[in-house]
């Protein structure tokens, strides 16, 4: 599967990154570092603690807004994506803000990257809601973080699987188990996959952590903040008052 998700949403993400710049470039700014619908700013957050003068590696990194706004503040920074057309856009932003991110096109499954490379890795849900095997990505982070290197990643809340992606009142009501580890497909009138999400439950995630080696030392699930009435997607105000929408693991290598 992972040969075929990785084809389908390099497609799926090439044909939606304008539209996808479009809608949400202005909430994730052309420098700055949002983790999540919710809002999650690491400028208030700090999850990743000092960045300057470290190396950090993002992963997933769309239009590079989270790697831009790292090498604002000092850090030396590599970023990569899945989609050339996300990659396009980092370069237009670019030459718009004079601050510029090296970025290259890549598979989180195999990272073109030396052991050791780096001090930090991040990803706003880049790459692993998309990828077929995440202990696959878990373990060429940590083979490239330095030893006492730390991994800060955030994905889809498992708990979301299980009810309908509806910012309105359905999306309150369950409507499949949150065991079921199918994973969401889109097909073409072929067949063919265009689109894939994987599901891991809370335990899933834990798991795949301990087995590739890096310890989970935090867990941030953000409550929605009063006042913020986006709607992005599936998340919204409603839902958001009542189940969390966002899971953002924090991890270092030994």
């Amino acid at each position: 599967m992972s040969s075929v998700s990785s084809r389908a949403n390099r497609g799926w993400w090439d044909g939606n990154a304008d539209d996808y710049q479009a809608e949400h470039g202005g909430f994730l700014r052309d420098s700055g570092f949002v983790w999540c619908p919710e809002g999650v700013d690491e400028a208030d957050a700090h999850l990743l603690g000092e960045v300057r003068g470290r190396r950090v590696l993002e992963i997933g990194c769309g239009a590079a807004q989270c790697a831009r706004w790292l090498v604002s503040q000092g850090a030396e920074v590599a970023a990569f994506d899945l989609s050339y057309r996300q990659l396009l856009h980092a370069r237009r932003i670019d030459l718009g803000t004079g601050l510029r991110v090296p970025v290259l096109q890549a598979d989180a499954e195999s990272l073109p990257f030396a052991a050791g490379s780096f001090d930090l890795a991040c990803s706003a849900y880049g790459a692993l809601p998309f990828a077929a095997d995440p202990l696959a990505v878990f373990r060429e982070v940590r083979r490239v973080l330095r030893p006492g290197g730390r991994f800060v990643f955030s994905v889809s809340h498992p708990v979301r699987w299980a009810f309908p992606d509806d910012p309105g009142p359905r999306g309150l009501t369950s409507d499949r188990p949150y065991f079921d580890r199918s994973p969401y497909v889109e097909r073409d009138e072929h067949g063919a996959v265009t689109y894939a999400e994987h599901h891991r439950t809370m335990g899933d995630w834990v798991n795949l952590l301990v087995e590739s080696g890096l310890t989970v030392t935090g867990l941030l699930e953000p409550e929605w903040p009063e006042g913020h009435e986006r709607v992005w997607g599936g998340w919204s105000p409603l839902r958001g008052r009542h189940l969390p929408g966002t899971a953002i693991f924090s991890c270092s290598r030994s």
